[in-house]
């Protein structure tokens, strides 16, 4: 595989439709202006119209804004209903860490329904619509997380920052596995891969105002200002899927040292991320929970 990846090796991407959640600030930003460059039209789905427009005036090129708030499942249909075009990427960037446990509008852990059941409710919504690839945001933080089926929304195990944030993105690397296997299975034109952005100095908490995740975000930002990778970096592992001939359901990241820098590669994910029987459990549960079903006779 390509070891020294530049935008460049996007080639000209006009006339290609690419959907970038979470596209205002951090990976999303810099995914979409590379994007943008590169001659695509990036509809930004958002939570801040306002600011995707400001964000959206400083890239230039050709961009819409779509205003899709994750933790709330009556706006993934609303930006579902108004899609009125087929696009030909999704790219499930958008992330959230929160200070305390808190909950969405429709009772979900907020990590879990902001970083895996908004997402999967939307790609599963606008599926019909997307002509050729999914590209999920996933994380080496899959590593250390444990899998509670039976308590996914962290209302009786104890809950803590990271501890939530590890199981949603488990969970979104299990779903990333389920989906590449039926995708696969219903010989389907669409692909699905899965990125690690690596340490970025990005502002994951920014939902946030709470004093705890600001100071963390100060910290970050200063300790990745020297050794981790900017926004563009970050957002080259997505790219990379694009770009390069990466086999469906590859997991895509950085070679470097915990796999926080360097190279693209294909990763390894851990094997409670590689189990089947377990993502399909949680495909299941994700369905249950958003009320939305994978439109495979739509694919077949």
């Amino acid at each position: 595989m390509t070891t020294h990846w530049t935008p460049a090796r996007l080639g000209d991407l006009s006339g290609k439709r690419i959907i970038v959640t979470g596209a205002t600030n951090g990976v999303g930003l810099g995914t979409a202006r590379a994007l943008v460059r590169a001659g695509a039209h990036v509809i930004m789905a958002v939570r801040n119209p306002e600011l995707g427009a400001q964000r959206a005036a400083e890239i230039g090129g050709s961009t819409s804004i779509a205003k899709v708030d994750l933790a709330d499942l009556a706006s993934v249909r609303a930006f579902a209903d108004a899609l009125d075009e087929d696009v030909d990427i999704l790219i499930n960037n958008a992330g959230l860490l929160t200070e305390g446990r808190e909950e969405t509008v429709d009772g979900f852990e907020k990590t879990l329904g902001t970083n895996l059941l908004g997402p999967f409710a939307l790609t599963n919504l606008i599926f019909p619509r997307i002509r050729s690839q999914i590209i999920n945001v996933g994380s080496h933080a899959h590593r250390s997380a444990e899998l509670r089926l039976d308590d996914m929304h962290l209302r009786t195990a104890k809950w803590t920052m990271m501890g939530a944030y590890s199981r949603s993105k488990l969970g979104v690397m299990l779903w990333g596995l389920e989906l590449d296997r039926r995708l696969r299975v219903a010989n389907s034109p669409v692909v699905s891969q899965l990125t690690h952005p690596g340490w970025v100095a990005s502002n994951l908490s920014h939902l946030s105002d709470k004093p705890l995740l600001a100071a963390a975000d100060r910290v970050v930002r200063t300790v990745a200002g020297v050794v981790a990778n900017d926004i563009d970096a970050g957002a080259a592992s997505t790219l990379y899927c694009i770009s390069e001939p990466v086999p469906p359901g590859s997991y895509i990241g950085y070679d470097g040292p915990l796999g926080l820098s360097g190279p693209l590669v294909m990763l390894g994910r851990t094997a409670l991320a590689g189990d089947y029987d377990i993502a399909a459990e949680v495909f299941e549960f994700a369905e249950n929970e958003t009320g939305t079903k994978f439109p495979g006779s739509a694919i077949g």
